[in-house]
């Protein structure tokens, strides 16, 4: 009778505490367990985003799992099912495209595991999947790059627009801030748009074509600095002068572009902020204790122009 009572009570225990495992909060030590499933390394914003991310969950003592989806959601489905399989205390993911993670979110859900969104949205009716996004307003920021040209235009204006990767929430919301500023002025006409994927050799490619096919492009307008560098390649291979010949909008404000910026190759920039690890480890510790968060955390940014990224690039952290 002592040793069934023994053995029972061991299987109540073990079953208590595999009910129980689920997002549990943190490990025995203490310490909190993140997989964080990246886009990728497309661009300069990427690698700066990951380094505020790996440094600041360093700064916070928080076990960071981290995965390169290569730019591919099926890749970060496969990591987000493995962060699920390793129970860890909280998932957060930059979502490549929209749309398609419901089924992989009721997942971590079921598992007591709670999602933060970081950078880019998702398209979903259900809003109980994750806990809270932190990033940016891309509609607003194509509504900045918009509003730039309109005050800024010379008459009949032909704008090309090289677009992010297709289905990604900045490539749609940048587009529809960007078309919904300049609908207002009938002089500015989007003659030719194109995915660049938001990388360098994207937007060069693209441009490459855009000018064989188009000899009255006034205006580039790149969803992020990467694209617009690539698009001053192409310009300057073509014989003309970027940021004089064809006048240049980009989003992001990193290094790089900043540096096109001040140098005249770039005429406007509307800054993204990459670095979001401080406001998402803080935001993570808050969803394992059980805190409540707002359900969107959105970035203060700003706009550059020539003299203002002269002005900010000695002090730039990115």
């Amino acid at each position: 009778m002592k040793r069934f009572t023994t053995v029972t009570a061991a299987l109540v225990l073990v079953t208590a505490t595999a009910c129980g495992s689920g997002g549990s909060g943190e490990t025995d030590d203490g310490t909190i367990t993140m997989g964080f499933a990246q886009v990728g390394a497309e661009s300069g914003w990427r690698t700066a985003n990951t380094e505020s991310i790996r440094q600041a969950a360093e700064d916070a003592g928080i076990d960071l799992q981290f995965s390169d989806a290569q730019q591919k959601q099926e890749n970060q489905i496969r990591a987000i099912r493995s962060y699920i399989q390793q129970d860890v205390d909280v998932i957060a993911f930059s979502p490549v495209v929209e749309t398609g993670w419901d089924a992989v979110l009721l997942e971590a859900q079921r598992a007591d595991i709670p999602v933060i969104l970081t950078d880019r949205a998702i398209d979903s009716d259900d809003t109980s999947l994750y806990e809270t996004f932190l990033g940016s307003d891309f509609v607003e920021e194509g509504r900045k790059a918009g509003q730039w040209l309109v005050e800024n235009a010379e008459g009949e204006t032909n704008v090309v627009e090289l677009q992010g990767t297709t289905g990604a929430a900045p490539a749609i919301d940048r587009k529809e801030g960007f078309e919904e500023v300049i609908a207002g002025n009938p002089d500015i006409e989007i003659i030719a748009t194109q995915t660049g994927d938001f990388t360098r050799a994207g937007g060069k490619e693209v441009m490459e074509a855009f000018l064989r096919s188009h000899d009255d492009i006034d205006v580039v307008y790149a969803h992020n600095d990467d694209m617009g560098l690539g698009a001053i390649e192409a310009i300057r291979a073509a014989g003309m002068e970027p940021g004089e010949d064809i006048r240049i909008i980009t989003v992001d404000a990193v290094e790089a572009g900043m540096q096109a910026l001040a140098a005249g190759e770039i005429n406007f920039i509307v800054e993204c902020n990459p670095l979001l690890g401080e406001q998402l480890m803080e935001l993570a510790e808050k969803v394992v204790a059980g805190e409540e968060v707002p359900e969107r955390v959105v970035v203060e940014e700003t706009t550059f122009t020539q003299e203002e990224a002269e002005a900010a690039l000695p002090d730039r952290r990115y």
